[in-house]
């Protein structure tokens, strides 16, 4: 290696190297706790050069991609920090996908190598069935072999594997993830969120939000394959704070107050769902979350009724509102502190580092108080879509970032969503793009025609509901029959929980089903599925 390459990977600016530089000068410091597990920068730093090394050992090149496909905990972090140390592309894949799901973000990524937790190892085998390029599998728990051939229990490589120093300059403009969201128009899209992208994320949280010394321990509560669950965690890292990893699974509202207490907890995000849950527990006020001093909320609509609760529960820690998307890596607007309530329903203004416009259809800015769309631009916004020059070109028109959302900004430069970006359901946080699922249903031999919508839901916020009109109206598809289809091809949360059965469509003369009127007349469906 040439003298210059090696000062090069010493003045990197990866998140691979901050960890670096506080296992040199804060090595005992916990950097992550999990399950009564915690792992010292010291620690974590050098797994991830181990799990870096094996990797490389494996033929896995800078520029080339990983897929890490697990439950919340440790592993999938170090499998983050160790892709990033290699130069490599990491490719975060939602656990609750089906195998044809993971065999497209592993054939569209082009995937060498993946991580993979033992719990979803058949799904992976499944999937690698299908894509031949991904010959390095690392499994964590039991059984490797459930995950197709050659596939090797991650614990067994990384004890085998090298701590001498991965020294490879990794360009921070370069690509770190890509973060697959689904699209309008079908298959979902892997934004491309570099290395700069995402520290300049995290370096305008702590510029907008602050630093305080009693704000370092940061609650990982998202989903770790969520932008919000990755980039919610780097703060905390640069900062040489502690990140307390939420398991995985059914969310337990007293088990969550629990962990905020035991752990001292300074920060989380939450979607409103759980933190109407979250201040329901009946003994919360008894409770010491003294250390709470921040607590954000996104992803769905909050009353003003929970917003109060949320504020008489916490009285010391700061409501934020945090809005934005995949990729924006994610926050563009926040509302903040006082402004929850007295600007309730206002997703706020733009974070430090986004430029905003509100725009017409020819990138006219519009006049406070109309409508338009928001576009954005700045340093955390995007590189491009994976592959798929025409959309990036699309979505970029003009030099700016469309989001398709539509907004109005009030007179004190406040933003308010109007409408809900392009055609999408949020259930319970997930985001879920109808155009995807109704693909899905278009396929089943007894669907003529179909439109996917929300209904609203006292749980989730809002479910899908398929409203169906039959290839053959003698026999029509029984809601059996639609939930069996989509548990084949779709992960669960996308799956239409209600189904409703009708003689046509309607539709604009331009053959656009009209939404609007399917949502007015379909506030609950006639075949629940669940």
């Amino acid at each position: 290696m040439h003298a210059t390459e090696h000062a090069m990977s010493g003045c990197g600016m990866t998140i691979s190297d901050q960890l670096a530089r506080h296992a040199r000068t804060i090595p005992d410091e916990v950097a992550l706790r999990f399950q009564h597990i915690s792992r010292t920068y010291r620690d974590l730093d050098e797994r991830v050069t181990r799990l870096a090394n094996a990797l490389r050992l494996r033929g896995v090149e800078p520029g080339q991609r990983i897929a890490v496909m697990g439950f919340n905990g440790l592993e999938v972090v170090e499998s983050y920090l160790a892709s990033a140390r290699l130069g490599a592309i990491c490719v975060p894949v939602n656990f609750r996908f089906v195998a044809d799901e993971v065999a497209y973000a592993l054939d569209d990524s082009g995937a060498v190598a993946a991580v993979v937790d033992s719990a979803m190892a058949e799904t992976m085998a499944k999937a690698r069935a299908q894509v031949s390029a991904v010959e390095t599998c690392l499994v964590l728990g039991e059984d490797p072999r459930a995950a197709g051939p050659g596939a090797e229990s991650y614990e067994r490589v990384l004890r085998d594997a090298s701590t001498e120093h991965v020294e490879i300059a990794v360009d921070e403009r370069g690509p770190a993830f890509i973060m697959y969201t689904s699209g309008t128009t079908g298959r979902p899209k892997g934004a491309v969120l570099t290395h700069h992208n995402l520290l300049m994320h995290a370096f305008s949280s702590m510029a907008h939000l602050g630093t305080a010394a009693d704000d370092r321990v940061w609650m990982a509560a998202a989903p770790l394959f969520h932008i919000a669950g990755l980039s919610g965690m780097l703060p905390t890292l640069l900062l040489g704070g502690r990140t307390v990893v939420m398991p995985s699974g059914r969310f337990d509202p007293a088990e969550t107050v629990d962990l905020l207490e035991r752990e001292r907890v300074s920060s989380v995000f939450f979607v409103p769902a759980q933190w109407q849950a979250i201040c329901s527990v009946p003994d919360i006020a008894e409770r010491d979350l003294s250390a709470l001093r921040r607590i954000s909320w996104g992803a769905a609509p909050a009353s003003t009724t929970l917003l109060r609760t949320m504020i008489d529960t916490f009285p010391q820690a700061e409501v934020i509102t945090s809005f934005g998307q995949t990729e924006c890596s994610p926050v563009t607007t926040t509302l903040r502190g006082e402004d929850a309530i007295r600007k309730i329903g206002s997703i706020g203004t733009p974070m430090l580092n986004v430029e905003v416009r509100v725009v017409d259809d020819d990138m006219n800015d519009v006049s406070r108080g109309e409508v338009g769309e928001i576009v954005y631009r700045g340093p955390t916004v995007m590189k491009e879509y994976w592959n798929k020059p025409a959309e990036t070109a699309e979505v970029f028109a003009g030099g700016w970032f469309h989001s398709g959302d539509l907004v109005r900004q009030d007179s004190d430069g406040y933003f308010y969503v109007v409408d809900r970006k392009k055609d999408m359901i949020i259930s319970g946080g997930e985001n879920i793009y109808c155009a995807e699922v109704e693909d899905v249903l278009a396929g089943h031999p007894k669907v003529g025609d179909v439109a996917l919508i929300g209904v609203p839901s006292e749980r989730w916020g809002e479910t899908p509901l398929a409203v169906i009109a039959a290839h053959d109206p003698s026999d029509p598809p029984g809601a059996g029959e639609i939930d069996a289809w989509c548990r084949q091809h779709l992960a669960g949360y996308k799956r239409p929980r209600q189904v409703a059965l009708v003689p046509e469509l309607p539709r604009n003369p331009s053959g656009k089903v009209l939404k609007t009127e399917l949502r007015s007349e379909h506030a609950a469906g006639n075949l629940p599925v669940e």
